[in-house]
């Protein structure tokens, strides 16, 4: 190789003049396993306890969306009001965890769910020959097949 070459590719190693060190070795950032073991660390101090049994976690935001966690991990420490959820949480629409999800709602949310079947056309109740029809908190709630595999389910006042 060109003894030029050499020295001008040396030359650009060096982060001040001549006489300096030569510049740090490339910093290589950390994984996500080191950010896990800081939170399981940062949970430790907080003495937190596995809670067990837990099937599944459901958070519903108010745009009517849900995070939604299978058999996730869960951790409390009551007296740090800190809860922790571990798992594979997957985002999905309010529609498409019903009906199981019903149990859970809160008012507020079901009545954006009232809102919500009021769009759907009344129409196809009349043209559906099978109807479950049951009370549901004191509301009348039927399920049709469509209303089904639509993900939509009529509530009316009872």
């Amino acid at each position: 190789m060109n003894q030029e070459k050499l020295a001008k590719l040396q030359a650009q190693v060096r982060i001040g003049g001549k006489g300096t060190a030569r510049r740090k070795k490339k910093v290589v950032h950390k994984t996500a396993t080191a950010d896990d073991k800081k939170l399981q660390g940062s949970l430790k101090k907080l003495a937190v306890n596995n809670i067990a049994g837990i099937e599944e976690v459901n958070m519903i935001k108010d745009d009517g969306t849900v995070i939604h966690f299978n058999n996730p991990k869960v951790q409390a420490s009551l007296s740090a009001n800190t809860f922790a959820i571990t798992g594979h949480g997957e985002t999905k629409q309010l529609t498409e965890m019903l009906p199981g999800i019903l149990s859970q709602l809160g008012a507020d949310s079901l009545s954006s769910l009232r809102k919500l079947a009021e769009q759907f056309p009344r129409e196809s109740l009349s043209s559906c020959d099978e109807a479950i029809i049951y009370f549901f908190f004191g509301k009348l709630v039927i399920l049709t097949s469509e209303s089904i595999t639509l993900g939509l389910i009529m509530i009316f006042l009872a």
